[in-house]
């Protein structure tokens, strides 16, 4: 069902892009729901009909910086081979999660209660043809990093009952602490230093995050109000 689902979004925007999508050169497909070999990019390129020769990069058990990741990966490609045109897909199905209560992992819980069934989808090139093409975003910059003393924060194991998830609880104070280092790095080669000029699309990990970033960074309450109506 995870090709199925990151299908649908991507017939969206591929008819969105308005291009015949035999000029897509790249497929980059990340899920953490399951493993398969032939992986979902595979299934993926059978149900769009794309052509066999498309190169494809497969992604599993990113977690929480999935789309960012595959973000990251689709700039790269499209900047460095000459009129790609890059299907960059996340497609999640919760199913893998579900188990009974433990009195002993609560924190699995949490999975189950914020996050849902979805999918998304972006075609990324590098030189547009603004004659038959509107590009609604630039990907200026990307990075990533690690937050400091988070090794064991948050994991996920694939194992016999599902993916198991363990979180602590000290990871909303972990990253209000470590976000404005980030973003100081990201943002001063760019020379932005005021939080609130920019626009923000922050992953909807729960509302404690939320509201921590928010407190820390003193970002207007319009800022992370997409976020919050996703969470």
């Amino acid at each position: 069902e995870v090709p199925k689902l990151a299908q649908e979004a991507s017939l969206k925007a591929i008819k969105e892009w308005g291009q015949p999508k035999s000029r897509i050169t790249h497929l980059v497909f990340c899920t953490s729901s399951g493993v398969d070999m032939p992986g979902a990019d595979y299934q993926l390129t059978k149900l769009l009909d794309l052509r066999p020769s498309v190169k494809r990069f497969m992604m599993y058990q990113q977690g929480c910086f999935a789309g960012g990741t595959v973000l990251r990966l689709a700039k790269d490609l499209a900047e460095n081979n000459r009129g790609a045109r890059v299907l960059a897909v996340c497609s999640e199905i919760i199913a893998l999660f579900f188990r009974g209560p433990s009195d002993t992992h609560l924190d699995s819980l949490i999975s189950q209660a914020i996050f849902g069934d979805g999918a998304a989808a972006v075609i990324i090139g590098a030189d547009p043809d603004t004659s038959v093409e509107r590009p609604l975003f630039q990907l200026v910059s990307a990075a990533q990093t690690i937050v400091p003393d988070s090794h064991g924060t948050l994991e996920g194991h694939l194992r016999e009952v599902g993916l198991t998830f363990h979180l602590r609880k000290d990871v909303p104070g972990l990253i209000s602490k470590s976000i404005e280092k980030c973003l100081v790095e990201a943002f001063d080669p760019l020379g932005i230093t005021d939080w609130n000029s920019i626009f923000w699309i922050a992953h909807p990990g729960g509302a404690a995050i939320l509201d921590q970033v928010e407190s820390k960074l003193g970002l207007q309450q319009e800022k992370l109000r997409a976020t919050g109506k996703v969470l």
